[in-house]
């Protein structure tokens, strides 16, 4: 793995840790007022528009500053929004739900645009495939320690004090992203045009191939949203204890594991894995219809298991589809890529918005959506792979500019 991965993987895990705690702890601080879906889904609403803007704004200041920029401008969004909620007061629920939703929107977008746009830059043959897996296995790790440690946190100190234990994390982060490679656009990317040149619609889905692929990435958008959100409205609707919440999060996490040594030892095709990940996936959606605490627990370990095998299959897929294209071509689609899935994340949410409660009509068509997204995503995905292997085999047409 090149030195510059290396980095960011060190980076990866300081702001995992600040994620999992705002992924978590910021919703159950919103929820636990009104215990509100309306509240909640209002928030990542505003959440998800800021990742987009973010991600695409980070994308563009990369064509002419190196990524330390846009790591310290994440490190800054983080602090502002532990400062809003810290100290801000507002007699508008709304409005301070907005305001918290902005800085933390912003602070996931300008990462994960740095951290993307790092790997299709520097990312070199299997780089890519050991950068994902050395960060999920991170991940998975921080995912059970970071919420026992903070509820602890909250029980003893309240969310003052854990808001605090997160302004230390931010000031690592801050202090980290100076001593970052000076990772920006390669010469010969800025070479082919100017960023919005280069966004264009025409230029970045002008073959088959990724046209597929944003039909999947639209759909992915719909179903991972309803996953994201319930997930963590079903665990609140079981437990409003904090230590509970985080070692339920911690049995999730541990079923992820269990996919992953399963995934190293049974040598599978990865068309069974994504179908097995879109069976587990279905199976806990149409679970959460008989909305029993038990159930609700089994329904969100066979998702986690699910998101497991279906994420690995599909980024990596996702990734070698495009990996004839240029340098700058890469960057674009990446861009899209997330704009894409915020977009139908947004759509999502503001249907979810006049949910009030977690049965009815409206919930049983959300689930009916989600599950008609997620079995399309294969079908796309499979055409995009054919039309991309097509125009990667010799004698085919070629790469696309």
């Amino acid at each position: 793995m090149s030195p510059e991965l290396r980095k960011m993987l060190i980076m990866n895990f300081v702001s995992a840790i600040i994620f999992i705690y705002i992924g978590i702890f910021v919703n159950l601080y919103i929820w636990e007022a009104n215990k509100s879906i309306f509240e909640v889904s209002w928030y990542n609403l505003i959440l998800f528009t800021g990742w987009g803007v973010s991600y695409t704004l980070g994308a563009n200041l990369l064509w002419r500053y190196s990524v330390r920029l846009l790591l310290a401008l994440s490190a800054g969004c983080g602090t502002l929004a532990f400062l809003l909620l810290t100290y801000l007061t507002l007699d508008n629920r709304l409005i301070w739900i907005a305001l918290i939703g902005v800085p933390v929107g912003f602070m996931w977008g300008f990462f994960a645009s740095a951290q993307n746009l790092s790997i299709a830059f520097f990312g070199k043959g299997n780089d890519v495939a050991v950068y994902f897996a050395t960060a999920s296995i991170i991940s998975q790790g921080l995912s059970m320690l970071v919420p026992v440690v903070s509820a602890q946190v909250i029980g003893w100190f309240g969310y003052g004090g854990s808001f605090t234990m997160m302004f230390a994390f931010l000031t690592v982060m801050l202090v980290f992203s100076y001593f970052m490679p000076r990772i920006s656009v390669p010469a010969a990317s800025i070479a082919e045009g100017s960023f919005w040149a280069q966004m264009s619609v025409k230029r970045v889905f002008a073959d088959p191939s990724s046209k597929w692929l944003a039909m999947a990435i639209l759909a992915a958008g719909v179903f991972l949203q309803f996953q994201n959100l319930f997930a963590l409205l079903f665990t609140f609707s079981v437990t409003q204890s904090k230590l509970l919440i985080a070692l339920l999060n911690a049995l999730y996490t541990i079923s992820a594991l269990l996919g992953l040594l399963m995934y190293k030892r049974i040598k599978w095709s990865e068309n069974s894995y994504l179908w097995l990940g879109v069976a587990l996936l279905s199976a806990g959606f149409l679970m959460v219809m008989f909305p029993l605490k038990p159930v609700l627990i089994v329904s969100n370990l066979l998702t986690t298991l699910g998101m497991f095998f279906f994420g690995t299959v599909w980024n990596a897929q996702q990734f070698r589809c495009i990996r004839h294209y240029s340098q700058g071509r890469q960057a674009t689609f990446l861009v899209w890529r997330e704009c894409f899935i915020c977009l139908t994340r947004c759509i999502m949410l503001i249907t979810i918005l006049s949910l009030e409660e977690l049965k009815g009509g409206l919930f049983y068509a959300l689930i009916a959506i989600s599950l008609a997204s997620l079995l399309s995503i294969p079908l796309f995905q499979t055409k995009a792979s054919k039309e991309a292997s097509r125009v990667q085999q010799p004698g085919g047409i070629g790469p696309s500019l």
